[in-house]
């Protein structure tokens, strides 16, 4: 839940991964980039095209270039939806058709190169998904977006930074990490903060259109006497592991490795270990803190106390309200999204699944108008339906999507004993923070809660406030809950 996902609103089923796991919180195509056969024609350069998605035209731009080692790689732009520099997994030229291939959202592009290697004519594939798109390079040099992130941390830092690995226990996976340090010659060990990332597959600094929020977070809590462990998340960076088949449960697995792993550092206070846990990773903070004895406090930055199906229901409602989408069409919209993820969940068969959301789709439609059914779903007809219900039940039968629906939260918050502080953003739409505060401080009502103004999911300062503004937006993390943290861990730690 860096960003979590929307199955519902139409103007995001082709990239629904991208808007909604911004973890996934987020997060959209990730890298790897290979090069498998190049003609004499070099086809570096911009490409541009229009989607066109029931009606609503959708513009990209794929940058494809050389790296240093004479590979062909390429980034992918959505402007329209404030998405920039997006590494695709693989390109390839092979005689006169070009391929872009994007693992994550099991994404593709096929196209037939012109005579002259400047224009593509083929399709855009997404799961059972295939729209026409016919690309025009644009440039001979590909050009991309640069922003301005001043939070950065840079070199040199005033602490210790050092890059880590540790295996977990079975020695299944080993963790790529970085591991910061004060460096103070009086205090021999210090309180350390475990960092979990939110939902989808996440680096150590939770990178998020170049936004680092774990760098500028870490770089905070360092200065001030806190060490900081941040970690790739499985499958991604320098860990290894298969993030597609994993599930919460294994995540808290992973994070629990981490743990273990700053319990054998010298440098390392060993009776004042916490978690920072953003999104998901605020759901996780608590699974561990319930099991364990060893975590003296927990911070959870948007995290879920509801049970999931709610605040996903609330979530696909509040999202697309922020795109414009009518309240009154969204109301009646919500029975709809809580039968389809109710009956493709209980379904564990995707053949019997799609024809069960068939029936409780039709029961729906024939209850609403044709206005409402377009505002809130995109369905105009039968190719449109079949298309909307293919990607919510793909979607809902994915190893994560299904164990993630299931989980009540307040399971774990109710066993939780250590000091926790709870903080969400005012205007987070993606994590509502009246209804899961409330529900944290019912389950633990010692925990400290915090409601901040005007910050978004991302702890951001935001004017529109909704997901197509995280990318344009200059802050990373608000200086605001940067000082609340450090205080309050300061204060619990009681050694500083």
């Amino acid at each position: 839940m860096g960003c979590t996902f929307n199955c519902g609103n139409h103007l995001q089923l082709i990239f629904s991964q991208y808007k909604n796991y911004m973890k996934k919180y987020a997060i959209f195509l990730l890298a790897s980039i290979s090069f498998l056969q190049l003609q004499s024609q070099s086809i570096t350069g911009n490409w541009d095209g229009t989607l066109n998605i029931q009606g609503n035209e959708l513009p990209i731009i794929f940058h494809i270039k050389m790296d240093s080692s004479n590979k062909l790689i390429a980034s992918f732009d959505s402007p329209k939806q404030n998405a920039f520099n997006l590494p695709c997994s693989d390109v390839l030229v092979k005689e006169d058709s070009l391929f872009v291939i994007m693992k994550m959202v099991n994404g593709k592009y096929e196209g037939l190169l012109g005579a002259d290697k400047k224009t593509a004519t083929g399709k855009w594939f997404q799961g059972t998904v295939s729209l026409p798109l016919d690309l025009k390079k644009t440039s001979d040099v590909a050009t991309i977006k640069v922003f301005n992130r001043p939070q950065t941390p840079k070199p040199p830092f005033t602490y210790q930074s050092s890059d880590v690995s540790y295996f977990n226990a079975d020695k299944s996976i080993q963790f790529g990490a970085t591991f910061t340090n004060p460096l103070n010659k009086v205090v021999k060990r210090y309180p350390a903060v475990l960092l979990i990332t939110g939902s989808g597959k996440q680096d150590r600094d939770e990178t998020i259109f170049d936004h680092k929020a774990f760098a500028v977070i870490a770089d905070q809590l360092t200065k001030n006497g806190i060490a900081v462990l941040r970690v790739d998340d499985r499958g991604m960076g320098k860990t290894t592991g298969n993030f597609n088949t994993a599930t919460t449960a294994d995540f808290a697995k992973d994070a629990a490795a981490g743990i273990n792993y700053l319990k054998t550092l010298p440098n390392v206070d060993t009776t004042n270990i916490g978690i920072i846990g953003h999104s998901e990773g605020g759901l996780i903070a608590p699974m561990l803190a319930s099991e364990r004895k060893d975590i003296k406090f927990i911070v959870l930055l948007a995290g879920p106390a509801q049970p999931i199906i709610d605040l996903m229901e609330s979530q696909a409602v509040d999202v697309a309200a922020a795109t414009g989408v009518p309240i009154a069409d969204l109301e009646l919209y919500r029975p709809l999204y809580r039968n389809l993820v109710t009956a493709i969940l209980l379904e564990k068969e995707a053949t019997k699944a799609l024809p069960k959301a068939t029936d409780v789709f039709n029961y729906w439609q024939n209850k609403n108008t044709a206005k409402v059914v377009f505002n809130t779903t995109g369905v105009t007809d039968e190719k449109s339906k079949a298309v909307f219900l293919n990607s919510f039940v793909q979607q809902l039968q994915s190893p994560w999507f299904s164990y993630f629906m299931q989980i009540n939260p307040g399971k774990y918050l109710s066993k939780v004993n250590c000091k926790v502080l709870a903080i969400n953003g005012e205007k987070d739409i993606q994590v509502a923070a009246t209804a899961n505060l409330t529900a944290i401080k019912k389950a633990i009502p010692l925990a400290t809660i915090k409601s901040m103004p005007c910050l978004n999911h991302l702890f951001q300062h935001c004017t529109t406030c909704n997901t197509d503004e995280y990318a344009t937006l200059e802050e990373t993390f608000s200086p605001e809950v940067l000082q609340l943290m450090t205080d309050w861990i300061r204060a619990v730690s009681k050694e500083l």
